[in-house]
């Protein structure tokens, strides 16, 4: 286990070290490590993405899976038995999140629950001394996002939000062209996301199934019955503990298009939509379009069809950069191509990794391994985190305004200091939640 007093001194490490240092977040600290030495994790939420994670976590060189914390004690089982074929090993399984961050030997927790979970456990990690590999969306409502990036910097712990293409490497490369000016001045970005969700009828209530433990799996949030056609995916559908497809994956695209156009806040956010296709207990859009405009005169746009998986540009989903000298179409995967202002074809960036935009658990399988690991070896001490939490905040927060917007029925203007919203008190009270007395969350 990496010993979390140990400080990186800058009188006894070389200059490289030094400034791989100074690029990382804020008030994160880095601890003298190697790829030698043993790295513990604990798992939060295993179903399915975690599984996936914990799956690809351990193939990882000297990382250890020691404690798997599900509140489903199925999952609990099956995720310990699919690791044992893995490494060998079975980990320790745990209901209870609170009693895993009581464990001493655990260097870093991967908080993979649902969206209502993200930000509380990531504090309470933080808060516990565990560093922090959280899926996106980093938090459920904007005030929790903000909560996060302070507890990583009160409690001095690395956290790292899963925007995976933050780690690709053409994507890096992308990102810069556009910066330098590949396609000149780079002013609007259109992302998409389309599915073909079946519906989810109109659920029952039910007795709670004697493998899952209703109430910690509800934690934070206000109590709700039990229903048959909740658990275990389509909670994303409802705004009690889901944040609708704008969140679900539209956070990857919206990450994209901020980093690209080189912007942090919006000042002006308008959504409409709808749940069209169905008539069942589908709460959030499965029709939605999100327009920003940002303070450098530049815009952004993202559509999703939930219901409707005809595909856009022919793909599921992807991200297009128009500037005033030509365009760049980037396809979800790790490859581009750049265009002229005749587009003409001048430049194309290939990859042959498959990607799958409507996989639930990973469209990127084989290209998420480069993110866990850049995670480790920040943990470590070797290199800077890709996606530290202050940038999955303002990524995390564009589908947030979007779903306000959404919410409230008109567009919202924003500051563009911070993203908060101005002037409109009905949404202002949605920048926020109530939580279940007793859970309430503080930094």
């Amino acid at each position: 286990m990496i010993n979390r007093r140990k400080f990186i001194q800058t009188t006894s490490v070389a200059t490289t070290s030094f400034l791989l240092a100074s690029q990382v977040s804020k008030g994160a600290s880095f601890f003298r490590g190697s790829p030698n030495e043993k790295v513990v994790l604990g798992f939060m939420g295993t179903n399915s993405r975690g599984l996936y994670l914990a799956q690809n976590y351990a193939k990882i060189p000297n990382v250890e899976i020691g404690y798997i914390c599900d509140v489903d004690s199925k999952v609990v089982d099956k995720t310990i038995e699919e690791i044992f074929k893995i490494t060998g090993k079975r980990p320790k399984g745990i209901t209870d999140i609170r009693k895993m961050l009581e464990i001493k030997d655990i260097d870093a927790v991967v908080v993979a629950p649902p969206d209502h979970w993200h930000a509380p456990a990531t504090i309470m990690a933080c808060q516990a001394g565990k560093h922090v590999y959280v899926e996106k969306p980093c938090s459920h409502n904007p005030h929790e996002g903000e909560m996060a990036v302070a507890a990583a910097k009160k409690y001095n712990r690395l956290v790292q939000m899963g925007s995976q293409r933050r780690s690709f490497s053409n994507v890096q490369a992308m990102v810069k062209e556009l910066h330098d000016g590949v396609i000149g001045r780079t002013y609007y970005a259109k992302g998409w996301y389309t599915n073909h969700r079946l519906s989810i009828g109109h659920g029952k209530q039910v007795p709670v199934p004697a493998n899952l433990n209703y109430d910690l799996w509800q934690g934070p949030a206000p109590r709700k019955p039990y229903q048959d056609n909740l658990i275990h995916y389509n909670w994303h559908w409802f705004w009690n503990w889901g944040t609708g497809e704008a969140l679900n994956n539209g956070t990857h695209e919206l990450d994209v298009i901020r980093w690209g156009l080189n912007v942090d806040y919006p000042s002006k956010v308008v959504s409409t939509g709808g749940r069209f296709h169905f008539n069942d207990d589908w709460q959030t859009p499965d029709t939605q379009n999100i327009l920003y405009n940002f303070p450098n005169n530049t815009a952004a746009e993202w559509e999703s069809r939930s219901s409707n998986g005809f595909n856009i540009e022919q793909l599921s989903r992807g991200v297009v950069f128009y500037g005033d000298k030509g365009t760049l179409f980037y396809g979800s995967g790790n490859g581009y191509q750049v265009y002229d202002g005749d587009n003409k074809l001048v430049k194309e960036i290939k990859d042959d990794t498959k990607v799958d935009g409507t996989n639930k658990v990973s469209p990127t399988e084989a290209l998420d391994g480069f993110h866990m690991k850049n995670f480790i070896d920040g943990v470590r001490g070797i290199a800077p985190l890709n996606c530290p939490i202050e940038i999955g905040f303002k990524s995390t927060l564009l589908p947030q305004l979007g779903n306000i917007s959404y919410r409230v029925d008109r567009v919202l203007h924003t500051d563009p200091t911070n993203g908060h919203i101005l002037n409109d008190p009905e949404a202002q009270k949605l920048w926020s939640r109530e939580y279940e007395k007793g859970w309430e969350v503080k930094v």
